[in-house]
């Protein structure tokens, strides 16, 4: 899959930041299978756009899901937006890549149906069976901390899935609850995406998941359900799906995911009164073999896991959801749904511990990780687990906790990963020149807003970014000359503008390598010259 072109004429969100907005989303490959995985960068300053873009793209394909098929996603989080947005995809049936369409334009005063226009002319209405074909298959987010921008259409997805279990459950209802289309990765999604790869991934992904952190495989974890406790709300015998649940109820399927736990932990116990189930698992070649039977991939491993956290939800007071409701509608997004407490989760992780390298030590607990070991970890595990044809992921700043090592080789561990993955699109935001610098410029867009107008302005770099030195690449996106901070720059230019010989020597001496210092070695020079 790739994205070709976007054009805006109501985004409906950002102030209208989006508005007669064009954008061409470049690049010379098509996205085929076989083909290599071909990121595109946005970069920018804070404030530029490169956030909301992302949210604008995520609630357009979340509009034409939830127009097609509104079993599978609940909500639309932006019914105003209209738009034409030009894309080649692989009709998820089989069939030859062709470039499609996908338009809302006004009816009247109000937004208009979305429509899909094929290759050869041929219009597909949101209610037809074909409609979805030409649609991702996932769409996938992630967010570096509260960034309320991009999360909150997926969140507005989630509390919907949510929603429908817990109405499922209550009704007796047997049937499975479709999966959304929208997948939120984010800090606290990370032990579900790591203990999935590294039980049912392959040896090379769960050795490069660890590799960075120096940890050798995952020794031991506990995997908590709380079903009854103060924070989830009561359920009357009336309504109760079961006499042998008196707290949350579920649906067959989830009842299923905790008896596959219970076979294959090492060992596990129930408290009766609270109906806490705790499982407790020993890692050993038995024990993924044992996932193995249950579970045919990390991918539906967390599919599994996720849906039993998403019942967390249900432990957030009904005041704040009614609250994030009501602010989706109104596209006011000052906040989001607050956390549960470890305590009042109905599904957490706990006591999550590794062997270090070699086996050379005890046992490295989870929590002694740094937030970049963490966001590495989560980032390449979810590109690992997922290999949907036509999936796209929005990633806003993943590497914002990396060290300058791991953003230089950020887009290379991607591809050494899983290789080639041209049938995926994969769309980032970053401020730092690091990744870029691994792009060619056609895979990289700089995100800037005109300082007359307030609108949002994207263009291709005026250089070839690819191999360019970081210096090259701030001068062009940040428009930093020379890429030295603030006050090392006033001090240079002060230093330029003197006469005073015994001035300048003891400036040098406390100046770095630079183009700076170079300016100034050679001012000193012609100075020494003339005396």
């Amino acid at each position: 899959m790739r994205l070709r072109l976007l054009k805006i004429e109501r985004s409906g969100t950002g102030g209208g930041l989006f508005d007669g907005t064009e954008v061409w989303f470049g690049r010379g490959n098509d996205g085929k299978d076989g083909e290599p995985l071909a990121p595109l960068c946005m970069i920018g300053p804070n404030g530029s756009g490169k956030s909301q873009f992302l949210q604008l793209i995520a609630e357009i394909f979340q509009a034409a899901w939830h127009e097609h098929a509104p079993t599978e996603e609940r909500r639309s989080a932006n019914d105003a937006v209209l738009f034409d947005l030009e894309y080649m995809i692989k009709p998820a049936q089989g069939g030859d890549h062709e470039t499609v369409r996908l338009i809302r334009a006004l009816k009247g005063k109000k937004s208009g149906p979305i429509e899909l226009i094929r290759a050869d002319g041929q219009i597909i209405r949101s209610k037809e069976p074909a409609f979805g074909q030409f649609l991702p298959s996932l769409i996938v987010g992630y967010t570096s901390g509260d960034n309320e921008t991009l999360s909150l259409p997926f969140l507005a997805s989630r509390s919907g899935y949510a929603g429908d279990v817990a109405t499922a459950a209550l009704k007796g209802n047997a049937k499975a609850i479709p999966d959304n289309k929208l997948m939120l990765i984010d800090y606290g999604t990370n032990l579900e995406v790591l203990f999935s790869n590294l039980m049912l991934g392959s040896t090379h992904i769960r050795k490069e998941l660890l590799r960075h952190a120096r940890l050798g495989d995952l020794a031991s974890c506990r995997c908590i359900v709380r079903l009854a406790h103060s924070a989830v709300p009561k359920i009357p015998k009336s309504k109760r799906r079961t006499l042998a649940r008196k707290g949350i109820q579920l649906t067959d399927e989830l009842e299923t995911v905790i008896a596959r736990l219970q076979r294959t932990a090492t060992c596990w116990h129930v408290n009766e009164k609270t109906e806490t189930y705790t499982f407790d698992f020993l890692i050993t070649d038995a024990t993924r073999e044992a996932f193995a039977y249950f579970w045919d991939e990390a991918f539906t491993l967390y599919r599994s896991l996720h849906k039993l956290a998403l019942l967390n939800d249900l432990a957030i007071p009904r005041t704040a959801r009614r609250r994030f409701d009501k602010a989706v509608k109104e596209r006011r997004f000052a906040s989001r749904l607050p956390e549960p407490q470890q305590e009042d989760m109905v599904f957490s992780f706990e006591e999550v511990r590794f062997w270090p390298e070699g086996h050379k030590s005890g046992a490295v607990d989870y929590v002694s990780l740094s937030d970049g070991e963490h966001q590495q970890a989560l980032i390449l595990g979810t590109y690992a687990m997922i290999a949907d044809t036509n999936a796209i992921f929005l990633l806003d700043e993943p590497e914002s906790h990396f060290n300058p090592k791991w953003r230089v080789e950020f887009v290379q561990q991607l591809m050494k990963m899983v290789g080639s993955r041209g049938n995926q699109e994969f769309l980032l935001t970053t401020h730092a020149p690091f990744v870029p610098s691994d792009m060619p410029r056609d895979q990289v867009m700089i995100f800037s807003r005109d300082e007359a107008s307030g609108k949002f302005t994207v263009k291709d770099p005026k250089i070839e970014t690819f191999g360019t030195t970081f210096d090259r690449i701030l001068e062009s996106c940040f428009d930093i000359r020379p890429p030295n901070s603030h006050i090392a720059e006033k001090e240079i230019e002060k230093l330029l503008k003197s006469d005073d010989i015994e001035e300048i020597e003891d400036g040098f001496k406390e100046l770095g390598p630079s183009i700076g210092k170079a300016l100034l070695a050679d001012h000193l020079r012609k100075l020494k010259s003339q005396a």
